[in-house]
């Protein structure tokens, strides 16, 4: 697989993201995301993405079960900061999004002693002495607090050694650009917003990243499943997909089909032959899952289709396509 450098660190050109393996959507069994994160291994990814808040402590604890047994310095592993779990008063109702998931709850905490608290967690969940990169998630009302409170402890833990990488991970591309601006960071997690679908961060995101060397993992690529199975009520940035969306997604499906190819090849393709983008983080809830992704990664889309796609202004001029169509 091939391998990029984010900062110091050297990385697989795809990742595993562990929402699904949280129960995104559904519940996932302890079974299966052993053999999610054994067959990303065996196919030769070796970064690794978590959060507290995916299934709330579930997806760190089933990562961390796998990787410790793991020789600690062949893989790299992220993880974010700004929520806290803790246990409601009353009893928990089910989550929105995660399912089969503990009791605890995330509440937002982007001070500089929260994040600490968040990190000492993170890694007691993880079963892990430490962690390779450390990001500020979601902190969209928070801009302010996480300059301050959030951004310098991690600043602390890079200069200690004790993270390699700092960035944030967030559904946007606008606040990003700020912290750039702002922050020393070396990465940011986008999630969705450089897709077929999305091309919203050309306007400023990845030009800033590439003028300051600040490396992209990019999440969010199908676009939460639209772009794996379009559909009516598929999903799209974890909502349902509205219908100008779906017969968007429909008509790059109906091009790929023209040209002998799939859309989810297309859509990975698209978003690896950007520059600025350091790894493509691919969820799976299972080993299947794991297989195609990294099959659409190597998968050959004909020049013929990238060429149609540019001539019928189908994305972003400005977006390079692969073998420069």
């Amino acid at each position: 697989m091939k391998r990029s450098r984010l900062g110091s660190l050297d990385v697989t050109s795809i990742g595993l993201g562990s929402a699904p393996l949280g129960g995104l959507f559904a519940p996932v069994s302890d079974a299966d995301a052993e053999a999610t994160v054994a067959r990303a291994w065996s196919l030769g990814v070796r970064f690794f993405d978590t959060a507290p808040l995916y299934g709330f402590g579930l997806a760190e604890r089933r990562l961390g079960a796998f990787l410790r047994q793991q020789k600690r310095d062949s893989y790299v592993i992220s993880t974010k900061v700004g929520r806290l779990l803790r246990a409601p008063d009353d009893g928990a109702a089910e989550d929105e999004h995660y399912k089969g998931t503990p009791r605890e709850r995330p509440v937002f905490d982007f001070s500089h002693d929260g994040v600490m608290r968040s990190v000492e967690e993170s890694l007691s969940r993880l079963g892990l002495d430490r962690v390779d990169v450390l990001l500020v998630h979601d902190p969209d009302d928070h801009y302010d607090e996480a300059v301050a409170g959030a951004f310098r402890a991690l600043q602390r833990l890079r200069s200690e050694g004790t993270v390699k990488a700092i960035g944030a991970g967030m559904n946007q591309s606008e606040m990003p650009v700020r912290f750039a601006e702002a922050v020393p960071v070396d990465c940011f997690l986008l999630a969705g917003r450089y897709t077929l679908l999305d091309q919203g961060a050309l306007d400023a995101l990845f030009p800033v990243c590439t003028a300051k060397g600040i490396g992209i993992l990019l999440g969010g690529i199908y676009n939460s499943g639209i772009l794996a199975n379009p559909h009516a009520g598929a999903k799209f940035n974890y909502q349902d997909a509205d219908a100008a969306l779906v017969a968007r997604a429909l008509a790059l499906d109906t091009l790929c089909r023209k040209h002998g190819t799939e859309l989810k090849a297309a859509a990975l393709q698209f978003c690896m032959a950007h520059p600025a983008v350091t790894v493509a983080v691919m969820g799976a809830r299972n080993a299947a899952e794991v297989a195609d992704n990294i099959a659409m990664s190597e998968t050959t889309v004909p020049a013929a289709f990238w060429q149609e796609l540019r001539a019928r202004n189908l994305v972003d001029a400005r977006a390079p396509l692969p073998g420069g169509a």
